[in-house]
């Protein structure tokens, strides 16, 4: 899923299509973390998932996209269950499937996981559903079901789209003032979206103040990718060794708290109480 698409001038959907299923059947979301520029998010999200794995962990990846994570745990040979609600991107996953994957792959929406009983699973990730999010309600009714399926002291991680790091990039790319006359920026300059728009935006005192309402305790909340945005091709160009070290780089600061506000994509991951 790339924020950085909420900046540029995207196909028109049919007025009939969920915004949500027609950004993603025009959108190359499989290459999107194969890039190195876009990989920093993928490494440091990864590195935290398999600090909380050991060889018997049932995962469950809700929203899993094209299955650069499922697929990836799978490899490694996790059971996983996938969860995935645009038809075109279940049907790239599945492609990548290979027969000794210990893999389920199932279409479904993050706010009804009623096919799933309660606490089944040792990891959960929510990695996109929260981007595609507006109401408060559908906000609860995912978190709660992520919750729900979750054994009690499994780890669960979340992943939130970063307003201010997305409206510096309006900056960035010259689209601010588009912005503005459409009434998209508040006083505070918090960006606001709508599903049109397809991304959710969110400051970390809100996702704190939301979390209060469920019975977890936070572990780690974490910046995945800084800003390795504003740099796009220039860490493609990077040596091995220097990549290394921008790595390190990045390890180094992305649980920093005066610094975790910079990072466009923003990861917490608390256990069930």
């Amino acid at each position: 899923m790339k924020l950085s698409d909420l900046f540029r001038r995207k196909p028109k959907a049919d007025a009939a299509e969920n915004p949500i299923v027609g950004f993603y059947n025009r959108y190359d979301e499989d290459g999107r973390l194969l890039k190195r520029s876009r990989s920093p998010e993928y490494l440091i999200t990864m590195k935290y998932i398999e600090k909380y794995l050991n060889e018997d962990s049932k995962i469950i990846e809700i929203g899993a996209a094209t299955g650069r994570y499922s697929i990836s745990l799978c490899e490694k040979g996790y059971d996983v269950t996938a969860v995935e609600l645009v038809p075109h991107n279940i049907e790239i996953m599945k492609k990548k499937v290979k027969p000794d994957y210990k893999i389920s792959i199932n279409q479904g929406n993050a706010c009804d996981m009623s096919a799933f009983s309660d606490e089944s699973f040792d990891v959960v990730l929510l990695l996109g559903p929260m981007y595609h999010l507006f109401s408060d309600e559908d906000k609860i009714k995912a978190m709660s079901e992520a919750i729900r399926i979750a054994k009690k002291g499994a780890v669960i991680f979340v992943s939130y789209c970063n307003s201010d790091t997305s409206v510096y990039k309006l900056f960035y790319t010259g689209r601010i003032l588009e912005f503005v006359d459409k009434g998209l920026i508040d006083e505070s300059y918090k960006g606001l979206s709508k599903p049109e728009l397809v991304f959710e935006l969110y400051r970390k005192p809100e996702i704190d103040g939301f979390m209060k309402q469920f019975n977890v305790t936070r572990l780690h909340f974490v910046g995945v990718d800084m800003l390795s945005y504003l740099y796009d091709d220039r860490l493609d160009k990077l040596s091995d060794r220097e990549f290394s070290e921008y790595m390190k780089f990045i390890e180094s600061l992305c649980e920093r708290e005066d610094v975790t506000g910079l990072s466009i994509h923003m990861l917490d991951i608390f256990r069930k109480e």
